[in-house]
């Protein structure tokens, strides 16, 4: 998942799925038909829950007939956040947000046994301290992520979330967020500085391996494997439970709130990352009366 300064947010949500982690991850039957889609219901609420990946190649057709009839007969969409699409306004926060004065050098915040790689993650991704010590460390590893990921070959552009926006656009139909920028970027701001020294720590150490990461998500999503995703915590380090909780868990809990009260037929689109662990969305869902239920 990756990140952020709107292309930062954008590849954020795929890291988050292994510097996070997903732990106890509820059994799901893998669809091999296409990215994996939820039915919703509860009370005068007939909706769906897509999972996404916000960054793709070009090419890919994740858009499948069931996808595209449930987005027919939904009266809405309902991303994480609808004002991400206003660049200005994502870039003007992260700067507002992500900058304090008197930082001390990036270098000064990891312990000395990660300082060798922090100074080669930055010169891998055509960065420096220089230009990244004036930024929070939450912030840093944002952009040092955003920089590890510029040979992946994906953006934005080609992600979900524009396709879903452009079509319901064209069908009339509102746009809505489960939460604002300021909310994302706030999970991650409000960390204290040792689990923000911890992220950054975990960005180094996955930058090198961010290929072969991206490749196996990639896969998994487009197949609909869920338990493929959420065992990726497996494979890289453990997660730091505090900005688990805030980044991912905290949040899944404000956006079970903002979903209670909804009627109607809105189509959800949140990362695929918040689907999986402990109080995954789903889980949270279902814990609250929902009817959830897979139809792809």
């Amino acid at each position: 998942m990756m990140r952020v300064v709107t292309r930062l947010l954008a590849l954020f949500a795929l890291t988050l799925v292994a510097a996070c982690g997903q732990n106890d991850t509820p059994k799901q039957s893998t669809a091999q038909g296409g990215p994996a889609l939820w039915q919703v219901q509860r009370g005068e609420l007939k909706g769906w829950l897509f999972g996404t990946i916000h960054v793709l190649p070009k090419g890919v057709a994740w858009d499948t007939p069931t996808i595209k009839d449930a987005m027919t007969a939904s009266d809405r969409l309902i991303l994480e956040a609808a004002d991400l699409q206003d660049e200005q306004k994502t870039l003007s926060l992260f700067e507002k947000m992500g900058r304090s004065a008197d930082l001390p050098p990036l270098e000064r915040r990891v312990p000395d046994e990660e300082k060798t790689a922090l100074v080669k993650a930055m010169a891998d991704g055509g960065t420096n301290s220089q230009l990244l010590s004036g930024y929070e460390s939450w912030a840093a590893a944002m952009l040092l992520s955003a920089a590890s990921q510029q040979g992946l070959g994906v953006s934005q552009d080609d992600g979900v979330e524009p396709v879903l926006i452009e079509t319901f656009r064209k069908a009339g139909k509102p746009i809505g967020g489960l939460e604002t920028v300021e909310r994302q970027f706030a999970a991650f701001d409000t960390l204290p500085e040792a689990a923000q020294s911890r992220l950054l720590v975990q960005t180094v150490h996955e930058a090198k391996g961010m290929k072969a990461l991206y490749d196996r998500i990639l896969t998994a999503w487009s197949k609909g494997d869920m338990e493929a995703i959420a065992k990726e915590d497996q494979i890289g380090e453990q997660p730091d439970p505090m900005v688990e909780e805030a980044v991912l868990v905290a949040r899944n809990r404000d956006w079970v709130k903002a979903i209670e009260p909804m009627q109607g037929r809105p189509f959800i689109a949140v990362g695929a990352g918040h689907l999986t662990g402990r109080e995954n969305l789903i889980d949270l869902l279902k814990a609250r009366g929902f009817t959830v239920t897979r139809v792809q």
